[in-house]
C-alpha cells in the first residue's frame, strides 16, 4: 500500500485533506477530523532501526488509534507494531510494506476515525 492510496481513500471517504505540520518533516501527513481537528492517522517514513526492524533504510508507516482491548491482538500480526512516537496503549503502527491488504489497512483507518470522532 502506498501513501497516495491512503490519502486518496481518506479524501474520498472522510473529505480529509492531509495536514503537513512539521517543517523538519515535510512528508509526514496528519489526517484530522474536519470538525474536531483530532488526529485519526499519521503517515511517516522512519528508519527501520527506530522500529526495531532488521535491515537498513526507511519504511513507510501509518499510525492509527485502536481500542486498547484489541491492540494486543493486532500487534500479533507481523505488519503491526506498538505505536511509533504515540501512546502504545491506544495507537498502533502499520507497516506499509505489502504485508496487509488495502482493505485491512482501510478497515483499521476506519476504526481510528470512529474512535477519534
Amino acid at each position: 500500500m502506498k501513501k497516495t492510496e491512503i490519502l486518496s481513500y481518506a479524501e474520498r471517504k472522510y473529505n480529509t485533506e492531509p495536514d503537513y505540520p512539521w517543517t523538519k518533516y515535510p512528508d509526514y501527513a496528519v489526517l484530522r477530523h474536519e470538525k474536531n481537528n483530532k488526529w485519526y492517522g499519521l503517515l511517516m517514513r522512519v528508519a527501520r532501526n527506530k522500529l526495531n526492524l532488521e535491515g537498513e533504510g526507511e519504511v513507510e508507516i501509518l499510525n492509527v488509534k485502536c481500542d486498547p482491548d484489541l491492540g494486543g491482538f493486532f500487534r500479533r500480526q507481523k505488519a503491526i507494531l506498538p505505536a511509533y512516537h504515540m501512546n502504545k496503549d491506544h495507537w498502533i503502527t502499520i507497516l506499509l510494506d505489502g504485508s496487509l491488504s488495502n482493505n485491512e489497512i482501510f478497515s483499521l483507518l476506519d476504526g481510528s476515525y470512529v474512535l477519534t470522532k
